[in-house]
C-alpha cells in the first residue's frame, strides 16, 4: 500500500469519527455522549484533606524518635562506644527521611487544592466560549 492510499484512508476514517460524534451531539444546548475529562471536586478535596492530615499527624507523631535516639548517640559516643556515630546516623537519616515524607504530604495536599480550583476557573471558561451547536452545524456546511 502506498503512502497516499493509506494517507487518504486514514482522513476517510478520522472525518467518519468526526462525523459520527458530531451527529450523536444534540442539536440545542448540552453534549451528547460521555464528557472526555471528568474530574470529581469533591473527589480530590477528599485526597487533599488526607494528605494534610497525614501530614499532620506525621510531623507530631514521627518526631517522637528524634530527642531519644539522639540523646541516646551522644551518650553513646560519649561513652566511647561505637555505635554511637551508628545511632547518630540513624537518627539523621530519619530526620531526612521524615522531612521528605513530609514535604511530599504538603506537595499532594497543595497540588490538589490548586487542580481543584483551576479545574473550576477552566470548566467557567470552557462553558462560557462555547458557541451552540447550532453556530458550529452552520460552519460546517
Amino acid at each position: 500500500m502506498t503512502f497516499d492510499k493509506e494517507w487518504a484512508e486514514l482522513r476517510t476514517a478520522a472525518a467518519a469519527r468526526i462525523a459520527t460524534r458530531t451527529n450523536g451531539v444534540p442539536s440545542e444546548g448540552g453534549g451528547g455522549g460521555a464528557p472526555d475529562l471528568v474530574v470529581h471536586r469533591d473527589d480530590l478535596g477528599a485526597i487533599g484533606n488526607d494528605a494534610y492530615d497525614l501530614r499532620t499527624r506525621l510531623s507530631k507523631e514521627g518526631d517522637h524518635a528524634r530527642p531519644a535516639t539522639f540523646d541516646a548517640a551522644i551518650a553513646l559516643t560519649n561513652g566511647n562506644f561505637a555505635s554511637g556515630a551508628a545511632v547518630l546516623k540513624v537518627h539523621d537519616r530519619w530526620q531526612t527521611q521524615l522531612k521528605t515524607l513530609l514535604d511530599s504530604c504538603a506537595h499532594i495536599s497543595n497540588h490538589l487544592d490548586y487542580t481543584k480550583a483551576q479545574h473550576a476557573k477552566d470548566e467557567v471558561g470552557v462553558v462560557g466560549d462555547l458557541p451552540p451547536i447550532s453556530k458550529l452545524t452552520e460552519y460546517l456546511q
